[in-house]
């Protein structure tokens, strides 16, 4: 008999969605990383052509003590997982449920990382499961007409499922299944009836993407500075890589996700390279670029000139003063802050601890007008009336000054007591209020001691060997890198670095605390001096930071962000609004 080829449809290519096996999974846990939280529930329901097969739930018995806001958030107590089974147990039952499936899941990264964060523990084997997210495919199916985000229960409204989802894993994994089958009746009137259509569709890269990857083949495998350019020439873009002709690639590849990118990259007809000697120079190039062309795709650093400073005035009776720049009059700076709205915090931090006057207006040496309401209030000791004299008024004036550059601790003490004060009547959100301030305070204290330190150096040399030999040499001069080199391996460094001393960028001071460069840049050398590894070859002056300076209090700073982070657990932080 001779064989007949015979030409498959094509429906037979791939994994038709209609015969597809999908697990829609949902997981609740004590918080938002595999690396310090557990996981207290699993849910998750086998479908197949748009009919459930099965559903598998329980609660999973933690480690630790579930926290209180997770279980108000869930519901799942310690009572309710005291007799629940063992990750060791749960996770088993779950794989051999899901085994041989399509693994679904809205924020499909959060679930299927604690799901392998949980094979590492218990030493089983994560099953190579074809996953889907439900959240990325639906920022490229809907429109923002339709739905403002992709949250699951948007999406859940948006297309009626029968369960509403609320934090328990089986219900959230039921509502997922209804949003799945919406999508894909969205998808199937596109054409795509397949698994790998499907997974083509939820990381599609477009046309004007693919086009464009030979622009990057003129870029060497080197630190530097690239910029996507425009037909005008205008610059577009700003980024920078340890592998300037890796990093561009993944600009025309699925891995890149930006809404930005993807316009950016179907404008841009050029990019142009500046490669760096080292990492570092690298990072500060892309910064001073940024600033100095503003594209219009960068969204941060593009104006350093906007930041914001508490000035402390030079008169007979100082206050605090909200500015734009640091000038060189003698006054006392505290800052730079991102925003106003920070700036507004910290000068009422210190106002709710020091009654320095908040009037505006100048008062001479013997002033004599009326009191104002903060006054009476005992908020202000009123210099105005002249019922505190100058030297009275100079100790609140000093406690402030000395909070600015040096030990905030005095201020500390009072906003912490107060906020004790209003946790004991139960008032927590103001607590939280003057916590949030007192946090801007001690953070931007800290920050501005650090960059004044620095700024302070005429001249610092610092180096750090290299991972393929030789070492990375840096010149910083008043906070600004200016100069960067690398030795070859197996070079004495020491000519290498005395060149580069006497080739730097000469380098002017600023007006005390400000460095000679953007709080930023300072900020990136400071990063990579305080880096394990980096030696210090020369420094001309004194490195030092006060004793006892503001860095001292950056618990207070650290807590205020661990709280933050805690309250909004299973935040998703990926951009994920409709594309379209």
């Amino acid at each position: 008999m001779t064989a007949v080829a015979i030409q498959g449809t094509l429906d037979e290519i791939g994994m038709p969605l209609a015969s597809t096996t999908f697990v829609v999974v949902d997981l609740e846990t004590t918080g938002g990383a595999p690396s310090g939280s557990e996981i207290t529930e699993i849910g998750a329901v086998k479908v197949r052509g748009g009919e459930v097969l099965g559903e598998f739930s329980t609660l999973v018995r933690p480690g630790s003590s579930i926290p209180p806001f997770i279980a108000v958030l869930t519901g799942i107590t310690d009572l309710m997982v005291a007799s629940a089974p063992r990750i060791t147990s749960a996770l088993p039952s779950f794989l051999e449920f899901a085994r041989g499936s399509v693994l679904v899941a809205h924020n499909a990264p959060f679930d299927v990382g604690f799901l392998r964060a949980a094979c590492d523990l218990t030493g089983a084997r994560w099953p190579s499961f074809h996953v889907l997210d439900t959240a990325r495919l639906a920022r490229r199916v809907l429109s923002r007409d339709e739905a403002r985000d992709c949250k699951l229960s948007t999406l859940a409204r948006l297309f009626r499922a029968t369960t509403t989802p609320n934090h328990r894993a089986l219900a959230d994994a039921r509502a997922t299944v209804d949003v799945l089958h919406g999508l894909l009746e969205r998808l199937g009137n596109v054409g795509v009836h397949t698994v790998e259509e499907l997974s083509l569709w939820q990381s599609k890269v477009t046309p004007a993407q693919r086009q464009k990857r030979h622009l990057s083949e003129q870029l060497p495998h080197a630190p530097g500075v690239y910029m996507f350019t425009a037909p005008d020439g205008e610059v577009l873009y700003v980024g920078k890589s340890k592998d300037m002709r890796t990093r561009v690639r993944t600009y025309f590849t699925a891995s890149e996700t930006r809404p930005r990118m993807t316009e950016m990259v179907s404008i841009a007809t050029g990019v142009t390279g500046i490669e760096c000697a080292t990492p570092l120079e690298a990072e500060v190039r892309e910064l001073r670029l940024i600033a100095e062309r503003k594209p219009r795709y960068n969204r941060r650093s593009r104006f350093p000139e906007r930041g914001s400073w508490l000035k402390i005035t030079v008169e007979a009776f100082p206050r605090l003063s909200l500015v734009r720049q640091v000038r060189d009059d003698d006054a006392t700076y505290l800052g730079p802050f991102g925003s106003r709205r920070q700036a507004e915090a910290a000068m009422t931090a210190v106002h709710e601890a020091v009654p320095i006057r908040q009037c505006t207006q100048r008062l001479s040496a013997t002033p004599r007008s009326s009191a104002c309401i903060l006054a009476d209030m005992g908020r202000c000791g009123a210099p105005c009336t002249g019922a505190e004299s100058a030297d009275q008024y100079a100790v609140h004036v000093d406690a402030v000054r000395r909070a600015f550059t040096g030990d905030p601790g005095p201020l500390v003490t009072r906003l912490l007591e107060r906020i004790a004060l209003l946790a004991g009547q139960e008032r927590y959100e103001e607590a939280a209020v003057r916590r949030d301030r007192l946090s801007t305070l001690v953070r931007s204290a800290a920050r501005s001691q650090r960059m004044a330190a620095l700024a302070a150096v005429p001249q610092l040399v610092a180096a750090r060997r290299r991972e393929t030999g030789g070492w990375e040499l840096h010149v910083v001069r008043h906070g600004r890198l200016a100069g960067a080199e690398v030795s070859p391996p197996g070079a004495d460094p020491r000519p290498y670095v005395d060149a580069l001393v006497a080739t730097a960028e000469t380098v002017r001071p600023a007006p005390v605390p400000l460095p000679a460069a953007t709080a930023e840049e300072t900020e990136c050398v400071l990063r990579w001096l305080e880096t394990s590894g980096t030696r210090l070859v020369r420094v001309d002056g004194r490195w030092a930071l006060p004793w006892p300076a503001a860095a001292r209090y950056t618990a207070i700073v650290d807590a205020r962000d661990e709280d933050q982070t805690a309250a909004r657990p299973f935040a998703d932080r990926r951009p994920l609004r409709p594309l379209r």
